[in-house]
């Protein structure tokens, strides 16, 4: 995989984060001009990154809306995606669909060892919330959060184990299992997106429990 250079992966991380974008939307973002984005842009085209689509608005000029190729999102990567199939593939077959469930059921208790060793102490729920997105994004998930008039969003942009939980939809059962333990009983959290059924990013809903009475 070819290595992004500093410039063009600004623009690859807020198309993949953002969705799709305007050149004046993403020079905006970046702080440059208008026209050096789009020949940034262009560039990235010409390697594969990024494709432009014409949408027209009303009875105004068409604009050009860019967005990530499938080129262009395999340069944030599904973690050992081969090997790990592999082995989920091999697991199933020879030790059988149970003896896969174990392993997953184990991989969730040592992520829970790791998220609440790191977040040990934390008691606000917003500062929870806001180090165990720095413990996602550290892991490949590009996470994000805000705070909302009935709870919070917590955003993943990413997921780095994709490959392996398309084979293995327990994986993402796990995963949700796994952020409504770590965030605590006062919030009950509920998956709105997801990257398996077509949404673009994954996207939690964390609301009080006490709203929800």
């Amino acid at each position: 995989m070819p290595k992004i250079k500093a410039a063009a992966d600004r623009f690859l991380v807020l198309l993949k984060t953002r969705g799709p974008q305007t050149a004046a939307a993403l020079a905006a973002e970046l702080g440059i001009t208008a026209e050096g984005a789009r020949l940034q842009l262009l560039k990235l085209a010409e390697e594969g990154l990024v494709v432009a689509t014409t949408n027209a608005r009303g009875v105004g000029r068409p604009v050009q809306i860019w967005d990530l190729t499938a080129q262009g999102n395999a340069h944030f990567p599904d973690t050992h995606a081969e090997l790990t199939l592999q082995l989920m593939q091999t697991i199933r077959h020879e030790l059988g669909p149970e003896a896969l469930d174990q392993i997953i059921v184990a991989r969730e208790q040592k992520q829970l060892e790791k998220y609440r060793t790191a977040l040990e102490g934390v008691t606000d729920i917003a500062d929870k919330i806001a180090r165990f997105a720095a413990l996602r994004t550290a892991e490949g998930y590009l996470a994000e959060w805000r705070k909302d008039e009935n709870g919070f969003i917590f955003i993943e942009n990413h997921c780095p184990i994709c490959s392996a939980a398309t084979q293995c939809a327990n994986i993402c059962d796990s995963e949700l299992r796994t952020f409504n333990t770590i965030l605590g009983n006062e919030v009950k959290v509920s998956r709105t997106d997801h990257i398996l059924e077509g949404s673009r990013r994954c996207v939690y809903r964390i609301d009080f429990l006490r709203q929800l009475v």
